[in-house]
């Protein structure tokens, strides 16, 4: 077994119905940009009823149909933050957790001991996290997390914690179920080694062609140039206004 091998992110992704929401963090081969990615994925019409938008440079899930929203504590959220010279990137609201966190002095590991997997039996949908944490000499390390339950009754949250060097063209990601399910089967081990081109549309082109088609609701992708700061976001909704 190759424990160092990396995956093209469409290997993992085609041919699985549901991996749920999920996280891609890494650096471009070109070695210029810092990369992250974020999709999420929905099985019942609430779910599915959402949209991602991006406003001042931040991530939200909004719903497409507000007349059709039943409950929006698990699904409405901020997904991508920035916090100093830390960008932020969850499946939920501890995406605030972590951000308020880090302004009153804790570390991001620290910042998520006040929460757990999400209360949505028999699934338990794990809390999935990752930071990156930018360096004033135009570089910049990250770490991914996984809060999930310790049983199929909810009775305790295993916390696990991941922190990575930046390396070109390698990049990790994290998801929340394995595939689909009743109940759906929580993400094991660590965050699989993927492999991160130099473009943007590209690899969102890559990951939303590779996510089932039935289950898929949007994409973001944001590329940082190291040097400049530029950045080259690609925001992709299924759900879309009728054109007046």
């Amino acid at each position: 077994m190759n424990v160092y091998k990396i995956n093209n992110v469409s290997d993992i992704l085609k041919g699985n119905s549901y991996a749920g929401r999920g996280i891609i963090i890494g650096k471009s081969e070109d070695g210029k940009s810092a990369v992250c990615a974020y999709f999420i994925m929905g099985r019942s019409a609430n779910s599915r009823n959402r949209v991602f938008v991006e406003k001042n440079e931040e991530l939200f899930t909004e719903p497409f149909d507000k007349t059709k929203v039943i409950d929006a504590s698990l699904i409405i959220y901020p997904a991508i933050r920035r916090c100093k010279n830390h960008l932020i990137i969850t499946n939920g609201d501890h995406t605030d957790t972590v951000y308020d966190g880090l302004k009153a002095g804790k570390s991001f590991t620290d910042a998520l001991k006040a929460r757990e997997f999400e209360p949505d039996a028999p699934n338990f949908t794990p809390r999935i996290s990752g930071i990156i944490n930018f360096d004033d000499d135009g570089g910049f390390d990250y770490e991914m997390s996984i809060l999930k339950s310790a049983d199929e009754k909810g009775s305790a949250c295993n916390r696990f914690a991941f922190s990575y060097s930046a390396l070109s063209g390698t990049g990790h990601f994290i998801h929340t179920y394995v595939t689909g399910g009743n109940p759906l089967p929580a993400f094991c081990g660590e965050p699989e080694r993927v492999k991160i081109p130099n473009s943007a549309k590209t690899f969102a082109d890559e990951i939303w062609n590779s996510l089932d088609n039935d289950n898929k609701i949007s994409l973001y992708v944001r590329y940082v140039n190291l040097k400049t700061g530029r950045q080259d976001n690609v925001l992709i909704n299924k759900n879309k206004k009728e054109k007046q």
